[in-house]
Order: C-alpha cells, then structure tokens, then sequence
C-alpha cells in the first residue's frame, strides 16, 4: 500500500508529468499533459511529449491517472457541520469553533478546497485558513443569515420570546450566527453589519425551513420590499442575495426583489422554474432523498423533510428541463458521519446527469456562481479551471471520475493528491 501523509510544502514549483487532465469547461478527460505549477496559479500546460526538462522543484508521476481542479461546495455551513443541533445553540462556543477547526481540515482533505458558506460565524475561521494557521478550504463567506422574526433564522428558545425579554440580542445573534431583522430599515442594518464584516454574499430566509422548530415548510418569509432592502444593501456593496426558499411563492417575492441564487426549492412548480430561467437565475440544489444520508430528526420536522424530499426528482427534471444554471451544494448540518459523505452526495448526481457533468457543476459551474460576489471576491482569479493563470487547486484522482464517478465517494483511498493555492497538503510521502 502506498503510504501518504498530510503536510504543507514550501513554495516551490510542483510538475505533474504523463497525467491526463479532466477539462471542465468542455467535460472531456484529454492527455497525457505536463502541467507545472508555481507561485499559487497554474504555469502551464503542455502535451507529455518528452520535450520539456525540468530543474527544480516536486515531480508527481500521474501515469494513469486523472488531474481535475478542487471541489467546491457551493452551500456549506463551517461552523455547524459536525457539532449535533443541541450544542450548536446552547453549547460552549469555544467548543464548536474548536470542532469547526477539525471539520475544516477534513472539508479540504475530502478535496472540497473551495467552500460558499451559505450561513454562520464563519470571518474567524476563514482568517485562520488564509494565515495558513490552519487547514482548510477558501471560504467565501455570508456571516450570519438574515431572518425575519419567526423565520428560518430565528432560533430563539420560547423562553426567550417576547423579544428583550432576557437581552435585547439571542444568543445566535451574538456568536453571528443569525441577524434577526424585522422591516426594511432593519434588514438594511443588518445587511450592512454583516457587510461590513467580510460577507462575499449575503444569505436571507425567504421561506420556511425542515432544521427549524417554529415556521412551516410552506410559510412565505419577508415581504418583497423587505427582500429588497438587502438586495439593495448587496448591490451597493457590488454583490448579491441568495435565499433560502422551498415553494413557488417564497421564490416568486424573491426574484421580484432581485436575488440572483435561490437555495432549495425542491417544491418549485413548473412555471416558477421557466421564470428562473427566464430571468437568469442560479439555483443551487441539493440531492436530498430519504436514504442513508437522510439527516436524523425530531417528528415534527421528519415530516417536512419528507414532503421536501418528494420534490427532489421534480425539481432536477424542471431545472434540466427549462436550462435553469444549478449549482452544487450539500447544505450538511450537525451531523458528523453525514459530514464524511460531501463526496458521496456529489456522485449521487448521476441519478440526473453525466458524470462528466456533475464534475463540470462541482467546478467550473461553481465557480462561475461564486464570481457574481464580484468586487467582495476574497479569491480573486479563476477558480474551477485547469489552464494557464488559474489558481492551483488540484485533485490526483486514481482512475477516471468521468468514467467512475464512484472514485470521489471515496477521497480517502482515490485522491493520491490535494493542492491548494499551489501547495500540497496531501500527498507521497517525500524520500
């Protein structure tokens, strides 16, 4: 057995020779390519013909072996992935920050280097992960999310309510998990807070929620003008909303207010989905069905998840169906074993389309999401993309993934290499 370990290397240019390379603009696996990386970006990338000498620096065979960019989840949650639902909201945050340090190496070791946090006190460990204090993947972050009272967001224990009773803020409001905002000047406030503090996007509640105790899956959340109150805030700032919606309604008053990204919308109809694609809209779903990744829940909320899930098939079938730009994301929370499936959910898109397009979503089509941040890009240059002048996040795939699919179930055994801004952090053991 090849033993490989994990570790940052120095800045030094890193060579792949003989390797066959996955194009995800195009969705075809080519090669064999050398391809040579240096100072964080891609250098080049040229056909394996035996021409070119190399100096200095890492040569990795890749005989037989695919080169495809990093993963990126495009709705993720950094600080609430592993740590159960309970501790989230009561635990000691020292704790859950601690164990957001663990999952965020992990998140990288499964190859996701690049993640859209879609929700949660994420500035802290996005600042770590930038320093290189710690590993994990570029996180392009929300803060916290914007809900209405008895929104989605609103995570306040019935002691707690009515509002002051104990504090004027809840504690999710003060570890910047969640702002809840009521009317357009409020949501203006606190989208310009969370602005102010690094978001790349903002995140509002749209709709009713499964994780959530106290709103209905079907409740329409914020009014339009509420909506666009945020999205007036975001485009000031040169960037957008996504919200998280289920049903045609809650979709509806979100486009009217000008969101560029609905998040869900499992319950979507036919003619809402033709009016995303009419307007341009991103739809970032997740494959949610009634599995073994079915995340465990009280009865109350089994019951929404169900009738969310129903609409699984559906929804992919209208969004293939009227062309609609979807995007990749997993949307795990408070589940630590689930957490080790973000792989495994991606394959799963083969019960709608081609590997090779699942591959191409997960990457380039991300990416082309994560650049309507614009200006609040904290990453700027191309992501998702193996060329000349891209950023260097690289996976070595034992196999094909276009031809087995299967291989990123499993990042363990099948990814022999992870680079991220150029830099390997997993990979042979060096002789």
């Amino acid at each position: 057995m090849v033993r490989r370990e994990v570790y940052v290397a120095v800045s030094e240019a890193l060579r792949f020779t003989n390797v066959d390379v996955f194009d995800s603009l195009v969705g075809v696996v080519g090669g064999p390519f050398d391809v040579t990386v240096r100072d964080g970006v891609i250098a080049s990338v040229v056909s394996a013909d035996g021409t070119d000498s190399y100096d200095d620096g890492t040569t990795i065979d890749g005989a037989g072996k695919t080169l495809m960019p990093g993963l990126i989840d495009a709705h993720w949650h950094a600080a609430f992935t592993t740590v159960p639902a309970a501790v989230a909201a009561m635990g000691e945050a020292g704790y859950v920050f601690a164990q957001a340090v663990a999952s965020s190496r992990d998140t990288l070791l499964r190859g996701f280097t690049t993640v859209r946090d879609l929700g949660g006190p994420s500035f802290g460990i996005k600042q770590a992960i930038d320093q290189g204090s710690i590993l994990g993947p570029r996180i392009y972050p929300s803060g916290a999310f914007i809900s209405q009272t008895a929104g989605h967001g609103d995570f306040r224990l019935p002691n707690d309510i009515p509002r002051g009773i104990a504090g004027h803020l809840s504690y999710s409001e003060l570890i910047g998990a969640a702002v809840i905002a009521d009317g357009e000047a409020e949501v203006l406030r606190g989208a310009r807070e969370v602005l102010r503090r690094g978001a790349s996007q903002l995140k509002m509640m749209a709709g009713g929620g499964v994780a959530s105790d106290f709103d209905p899956i079907d409740v329409s959340q914020y009014t339009e003008r509420e909506i666009r109150a945020g999205v007036d805030a975001a485009e000031n700032w040169g960037t957008y909303v996504t919200v998280h919606a289920y049903t045609p309604r809650a979709v509806r008053t979100a486009i009217a207010a000008g969101v560029r990204c609905i998040e869900h919308g499992q319950l979507l109809d036919e003619d809402t989905v033709a009016l995303m694609a009419e307007k341009g809209i991103w739809w970032c779903l997740q494959p949610f069905l009634d599995d073994e990744d079915a995340p465990q829940l009280a009865a109350a909320n089994r019951g929404k998840f169900l009738q969310m899930v129903a609409g699984t098939d559906n929804a992919y079938r209208l969004a293939i169906k009227h062309g609609v730009r979807v995007a990749f994301g997993t949307d795990i929370l408070f589940d630590a074993k689930l957490a080790t499936r973000q792989g495994a959910q991606l394959a799963k898109l083969t019960r709608w389309y081609e590997p090779a397009a699942v591959l191409q979503q997960a990457t380039s089509g991300n990416a082309e999401l994560l650049s309507l941040s614009g200006p609040r890009n904290p990453y700027p240059g191309r992501l998702g993309v193996i060329e000349d002048g891209a950023i260097a996040d690289l996976i070595l795939v034992d196999g094909d993934p276009v031809t087995d699919l299967s291989l990123i179930a499993d990042p363990d055994l099948n990814f022999l290499v992870i680079v991220k801004n150029g830099q390997l952090v997993k990979g042979p053991r060096r002789t």
